[in-house]
């Protein structure tokens, strides 16, 4: 329990480096697999065997035991912390990748950058279950040309493959949505470069301009009581009697 207190501790806690606002979430979080803390349990196995002989012989080099055991110790913990901390982040806008003990590094790049992923996986991987992703897109100068020792790496492939998916579709959809509302005439007056008297009295009306404001200067409204959809004194569209 200690040493889950411990790792949770050093956690790169993922969620702060979200956009909440934006409505960022994380689709896939991807941890090292368990591979790669096969040394560091090595190094711990080897420094309890030497603590267990310093114990039970009297050969006279504790000191000098003590502090390979010291070593070994010291740099298996940090070799845990350092793959415990290296996470591949995959959100619903973009792909993080954070690392780092004591200083942290936070790689990232927008989803629609990554293009072209190549999965490796070697016949241990194969047995094993990982992976070794390899970006060749732009993402590769941000932090992301090699993910290495990924678990489940064809699911976390195809969770990526789908996440670009509907990323690039959601861009056509804003494109044509932007496309359609340009091509649109959104003021009422009729199509697009129509003057508002041609709308009004047919295609083939001729154009007239009213220059006098005086009630005895305005022309007399049309016969059988028609409406005038056009009210000079405002100067725009009015549906009053």
């Amino acid at each position: 329990m200690a040493g889950i207190g411990v790792f949770r501790i050093f956690d790169p806690k993922v969620r702060r480096h979200l956009i909440s606002d934006e409505g960022e979430v994380v689709i896939d979080e991807v941890r090292q697999h368990w591979v790669v803390y096969s040394v560091p349990m090595l190094e711990v196995a080897l420094a309890a065997a030497l603590l267990l002989t310093m114990a039970t012989t009297k050969i006279g080099v504790q000191p000098v035991l003590l502090a390979i055991v010291l070593v070994l110790l010291a740099h298996a913990f940090w070799q845990f912390l350092t793959h415990h901390r290296d996470r591949f982040v995959v959100t619903n806008m973009r792909v993080m990748r954070i690392r780092g003990v004591f200083s942290q590094t936070v790689a990232t790049t927008p989803i629609a950058r990554v293009l072209d992923i190549t999965l490796k996986k070697p016949i241990i991987g194969r047995v094993l279950g990982y992976g070794h992703f390899v970006f060749e897109s732009a993402a590769q100068d941000r932090g992301f040309r090699e993910i290495r020792w990924v678990s489940r790496p064809d699911d976390r492939d195809l969770t990526i493959q789908r996440v670009i998916q509907r990323t690039g579709l959601r861009a056509s959809a804003s494109v044509d949505v932007l496309q359609g509302d340009e091509d649109s005439d959104d003021d009422g007056t009729g199509p697009i470069g129509m003057d508002s008297a041609q709308e009004v009295g047919g295609a083939y009306a001729p154009v007239t301009t009213t220059t006098k404001t005086t009630p005895e200067a305005r022309p007399a409204p049309p016969p059988g009581g028609a409406k005038s959809i056009f009210n000079s004194e405002r100067g725009n569209w009015s549906d009053e009697d």
